[in-house]
């Protein structure tokens, strides 16, 4: 094991080299609460597509991508894959669509009140939110995770320093604080991945020897066709999909690029890069079920599939591999959690001038900036309390999955109305949680329902695969038996941008 002290000091100096960098950058850079939100046209190519590779690479794809390859093999891995690749180029068409109809917009769900009045907003709020703030308590939960594991830290340790360390940055400088380390954070991370993979390769004997103890291990995890983790695989395909679909994170970063262009190339970089590193780190269950003491048994008490990357790595890996690392992981968290703060704070704080009676510039930076800090703080006192965060990481994924498409195809239809596109997704979403397997219990112990409803789905499939595709089919019923029309012009009337909303003009509404 790593010496704790070792592993404290590393994370305290990587955590505050990264926070300098952000806090010198934003420095005299946030002068409206438009920069804080949205930097809008400030991105390049370049620093486009780092940041939509470092945002999207959460220390989850240590966890949860290498358990995938230990449970279910090669084919899930190839599914993960795809799955993380697929969001980006749907937005890379998607992308351009929304800035030229919402050009001043900021967030998803001022589009979502705009386009479809307040039932689908509330929804839609709820959803995104959940989404987002689920997803930064189980970054937390994971680093401090993988560093008590490693190197004995105690968890609350590592918690407070990394949520209260990017708390620093971002509610400063905002998102181009966070798009800056995002650059930084992805040109470490690559060739950090890099390394860990090489060093694994060379530490465990070659590929022929870690194929070999694969294959003594269980065999099964090498076949491409291997039916439990291709199904397995294409329901996180369809999870991963409507998830990032209701993520504000990459609204933030369509009207941060520099043009349509940019967003165009931009997403379908970051869709190979990503599908990559997903690829390599999934990999790396595979790998570890023939290296290690890794077991798979969900029904044991001594299943550790889900740490299976950290299990490798105490059992193969010299000390110099395991701080490179740390490092990694550390990175990972933290080019997560700074936008998923920044995007959560943007979502609500974009919708305060319709609450507030005409708010000033000042006071909207301010709000924006204690929302950071309530969304940080509970982040990292729920990491610490909920022991079952993963398992509502999927409702949460379920809930995009189920409103995703009602949710965008607004942008193109003029036919969809609020009403149905709320149908459309409660449609979607009950047929989700009838083959969901998390709360199966729950859903069944409902008097005359429960035993009606079908067996649950432990592979997930047919619960994101049926709440995406059915309140697809939905919506597009929905959208054809509409008389109603909607011109889509109404959007850049109504969402205008908040330093020019609080000179006097009145909020969108």
């Amino acid at each position: 094991m790593v010496s704790t002290t070792v592993a404290l000091a590393l994370t305290v100096a990587t955590l505050v080299t990264v926070t300098a960098v952000g806090l010198w950058y934003s420095r005299d850079a946030v002068g409206s609460v438009e920069d804080l939100l949205t930097a809008r046209n400030s991105a390049g190519p370049r620093r486009t597509t780092a940041t939509l590779v470092a945002s999207v690479m959460g220390v989850w794809i240590l966890l949860a991508a290498p358990e995938a390859g230990a449970s279910f093999g090669i084919a899930a891995v190839i599914g993960y894959a795809i799955g993380e690749a697929v969001p980006m180029l749907v937005y890379a068409s998607v992308g351009p669509r929304i800035r030229q109809v919402i050009p001043s917009g900021h967030s998803l769900t001022e589009y979502a009140h705009a386009r479809y009045g307040s039932a689908m907003y509330a929804f839609v709020l709820v959803v995104s939110c959940l989404y987002m703030f689920v997803f930064v308590a189980a970054e937390l939960t994971g680093i401090a995770g993988a560093l008590s594991l490693v190197a004995g830290v105690p968890q609350w340790q590592t918690a407070v320093l990394v949520g209260g360390f990017v708390l620093l940055y971002t509610s400063y400088g905002g998102l181009r604080a966070s798009m800056l380390t995002d650059t930084v954070q992805a040109v470490l991370v690559v060739p950090l991945l890099a390394l860990a993979v090489v060093g694994a390769v060379v530490s465990l004997g070659g590929p022929t020897a870690i194929h070999a103890n694969v294959v003594a291990a269980n065999p099964t995890l090498l076949d491409p066709g291997y039916l439990p983790g291709l199904q397995f695989g294409l329901g996180l395909a369809f999870a991963i999909l409507g998830a990032e679909l209701i993520n504000q994170t990459w609204w933030q970063r369509i009207y941060a690029a520099d043009s349509e262009t940019t967003v165009r190339r931009s997403f379908r970089r970051a869709s190979v890069v990503n599908g990559l590193l997903v690829f390599a780190a999934a990999l790396f269950g595979v790998v570890a079920v023939g290296s290690a003491n890794v077991v798979t048994d969900v029904t044991s008490s001594a299943y550790n599939a889900d740490v299976a990357f950290f299990v490798l790595l105490q059992s193969a890996f010299p000390e110099w591999l395991v701080l490179a690392v740390v490092l990694l992981a550390l990175l990972l968290v933290m080019s997560s959690v700074d936008t998923l703060f920044n995007a959560l704070a943007s979502v609500v704080t974009a919708d305060l001038p319709r609450l507030l009676t005409d708010p000033d510039d000042h006071t909207l930076r301010l709000g924006a900036r204690l929302l950071t800090v309530v969304v940080a703080v509970g982040a990292i006192y729920v990491s610490l309390r909920a022991r079952s965060v993963l398992r509502l990481f999927f409702l949460a994924d379920l809930l995009g999955a189920a409103v995703a498409v009602p949710l965008l195809y607004g942008l193109y239809s003029d036919r969809l109305t609020g009403l149905g596109a709320l149908a459309s997704s409660l449609g979607g979403l009950a047929v989700g949680l009838a083959y969901f397997p998390d709360f199966a219990g729950l859903v069944r112990s409902i008097p005359l329902l429960g035993g009606l409803l079908p067996a649950p789905d432990p592979l997930y499939l047919t619960a994101f695969g049926g709440a995406f595709v059915v309140s697809a089919g939905l919506t597009v019923v929905a959208a054809r038996l509409s008389p109603a029309t909607y011109d889509h012009d109404r959007l850049s009337a109504e969402i205008g941008r908040l330093d020019e909303a609080t000179d006097g003009g009145e909020a969108a509404d």
